[in-house]
């Protein structure tokens, strides 16, 4: 958890395109909302690792929404049941569940179902807000923070000043092995 908060503040901090971020978070946001250990959330995540996002921002949102599951499951489970019950789709569902592989799938449960709904419909959304927040955080946001006193103050610490020469050491001796 904390090397994917660390790959995303890299991230957002460096010159990684505002769009592989975006994407990254979106996906996380997809798969938090999906409920872990079927085939679904497990072809959805291995087909994740093939498209071109920032893994740790993906990893992070993820974790974020697992943490809020207990509180988002009641929305999800309606949403879901929603989904399941649309009558044109009555016929599909049951083609479905008579294939061979799909019910392994759990769609036909309302939390998988739902899931995928509302992953679905906010992906874009959150794709177009946080492309649309990042070069606010770069610009003005970033900024003051690397401006702020006690952030100046906590950096030139002689403890933190130690660790930092200590981790260049580290870099240099690998750097050397390679």
């Amino acid at each position: 958890m904390i090397k994917a908060i660390a790959k995303l503040v890299l991230a957002l901090n460096s010159n990684v395109k505002k769009t592989q971020i975006a994407a990254g978070i979106s996906w996380g946001l997809l798969l938090g909302l999906l409920p872990a250990g079927n085939a679904f959330w497990i072809l959805i995540f291995i087909l994740s690792l093939f498209l071109k996002h920032n893994q740790g921002g993906k990893l992070f949102l993820m974790a974020i929404m697992k943490l809020l599951a207990p509180i988002t499951a009641s929305a999800i489970d309606g949403i879901g049941w929603s989904v399941l019950h649309i009558a044109s789709l009555q016929s599909l569902f049951t083609t479905m569940y008579n294939m061979p592989f799909v019910p392994f799938t759990n769609f036909n449960n309302t939390l998988v179902a739902g899931g995928l709904a509302a992953g679905i419909v906010l992906w874009i959304p959150v794709f177009v807000i946080i492309t649309l927040l990042i070069p606010f955080y770069r610009n003005t946001l970033l900024p003051k923070i690397l401006n702020n006193k006690i952030l100046t103050a906590v950096q030139n610490s002689p403890l933190i000043v130690k660790i930092r020469d200590a981790m260049n050491v580290i870099t240099d001796i690998k750097n050397l092995n390679l």
